[in-house]
């Protein structure tokens, strides 16, 4: 069984790993003609781990937006068909046993202790090698993943729904809402070369979710919908700051609150010689 559980642990962290060798390359590389990282992190566009958890919360306030409202449509009509062969998807899932170890290790990847302390790992590497780009990307992580739980716990409470294996709280699952989520803000800080395999991995959490008769096939479809709502809420409220200007005229005294984009951080990808 010890043997068994090290071939899990070994997996998840492969897993990682080829996500990171994915990364990593982005960061390494200046383009021509763009500024070098500069020496200190003590930048606004680099939250200190106090606003990493105030913006948080104020990253909710975002949620209500149109395509946000879309994508929980389209979750919402994704699960109402999956509903019928909920039960027929985990009994063959569940039952085809060339599956189970390969599927085993997505219980790790996907759980909060990993994915979470990946997310603080990157930020924390970010500040202390002086890289504010790795520091924002862990901040987007440890913001999206932690709005992904809360969505994802306020939804059960609603729904109640017990799991394939007799337990509570099934829908939707928390795995894939947190997996989707991190994929969705890697995906939009790297582009599809990170994003494919990003929901490749949370993909294979999913599948696993199911396999070990933790969740239907619907609560994994709507955890997925979830998830890229919380990552695109927190790439949209990163390339935004929210600008406080006063108003004076001869009648009224006000103020006026605008969102404007942020300027960049990646420089813009120049021409070859």
């Amino acid at each position: 069984m010890s043997f068994r559980r090290a071939n899990v642990k070994a997996a998840a962290a492969i897993t990682m790993v080829a996500l990171l060798t994915l990364v990593s390359p982005v960061y390494a590389q200046t383009p021509p003609g763009a500024s070098a990282e500069p020496a200190t992190v003590e930048s606004e566009d680099v939250p200190s781990i106090g606003q990493v958890f105030t913006g948080t919360v104020a990253n909710f306030r975002n949620l209500p937006t149109r395509d946000n409202f879309r994508l929980l449509i389209a979750g919402t009509l994704g699960a109402a068909a999956a509903y019928p062969v909920d039960r027929y998807t985990t009994r063959t899932l569940a039952g085809t046993d060339a599956l189970h170890e390969p599927l085993e290790a997505g219980a790790i990847v996907g759980g909060t202790p990993f994915a979470l302390g990946a997310a603080f790992a990157t930020y924390g590497i970010g500040r202390a090698t002086t890289k504010p780009r790795v520091a924002r990307l862990g901040a987007e992580l440890i913001q999206a993943q932690l709005m992904a739980e809360t969505l994802a716990f306020g939804v059960k409470q609603l729904a109640r729904r017990d799991r394939p294996d007799g337990s509570s709280n099934s829908f939707p699952s928390g795995h894939t809402t947190v997996s989707f989520a991190s994929a969705d803000v890697l995906r939009r800080a790297f582009g599809w070369k990170v994003g494919l395999p990003a929901y490749a991995v949370a993909s294979y959490v999913a599948a696993s979710r199911i396999q070990s008769r933790r969740h239907y096939l619907s609560d994994v479809v709507f955890g997925a919908a979830l998830g890229t709502v919380a990552g695109r809420t927190v790439a949209v409220s990163r390339s935004q700051r929210l600008a406080i200007s006063p108003v004076v005229s001869a009648d009224r005294i006000g103020v006026i609150f605008s969102l404007h984009p942020r300027a960049s951080s990646v420089a813009a990808p120049q021409p070859l010689p």
